[in-house]
């Protein structure tokens, strides 16, 4: 019997994620200190650098509420959820692409703190949810063709179909938004390699930026001007 597979339903979901105490102080020390010039440096030249580091970590934050709140909200919150619904367009607003609402939440000290609260959120969730409910739990994911390419990652808990459609389940959702957070530090810390900046944090030997045939390419060092 595996590990995985003589954890116990009734244990904590958290004892599967662990990372989720430390992906906030991860976030904090890569983006310490960067001046808001670099934050907002993009380059049409890499597809990892469309978004600039102040994007990608809005991103960051945004995403978690939109899949506990949003695609999760009515099965983990059932007597309602733990932001309002105008919040909640904040968090994660229409206008602006998978992102908090740019008009406020632009300064880092804030989009930081939107993400840990968010993490918070995640936490919470972990602590008061059940590895049986992880694995039981489901909700629907439509597949493109870089889902199909990201479910990969997974050794479990995603469906891919040919029709278009898909699900995670609540586990899966979870390892999903710790990738999504690994490989957006990893185009960050490209993104200052770019720029002559120094990396400052070890990312875990995880995300979806490890999966073969992603795009891991780099700009030289120090060779964009911000």
């Amino acid at each position: 019997m595996s590990g995985y597979e003589s954890i116990p339903d009734d244990a904590p979901l958290r004892v599967l994620f662990p990372d989720f105490w430390r992906i906030d102080s991860l976030v904090r020390g890569e983006m310490s200190g960067v001046s808001d010039a670099a934050l907002d440096w993009t380059s049409d030249r890499y597809g990892w650098a469309g978004w600039s580091m102040r994007q990608q970590t809005s991103h960051m934050a945004s995403l978690v509420f939109r899949w506990l709140c949003i695609r999760w909200g009515e099965t983990l919150f059932p007597d309602g959820g733990p932001v309002s619904e105008s919040e909640l367009l904040e968090l994660s607003s229409p206008d602006h692409d998978r992102r908090l609402d740019d008009r406020v939440y632009h300064d880092i000290e804030g989009i930081l703190a939107a993400n840990a609260r968010a993490l918070d959120l995640a936490r919470d969730v972990l602590m008061k949810r059940t590895v049986g409910e992880g694995r039981s739990l489901v909700t629907p994911r439509s597949t493109s063709g870089q889902w199909a390419m990201m479910a990969e990652a997974h050794p479990h808990g995603v469906t891919v179909s040919e029709d278009g459609g898909g699900s995670l389940t609540l586990e899966a959702t979870f390892r999903h938004m710790y990738f999504e957070h690994l490989t957006h530090l990893f185009n960050i810390q490209r993104i200052k390699r770019a720029l002559g900046l120094p990396v400052i944090v070890m990312i875990p030997d995880a995300g979806y930026h490890k999966l073969p045939g992603w795009d891991r390419s780099e700009a030289p060092h120090g060779s964009e001007p911000f």
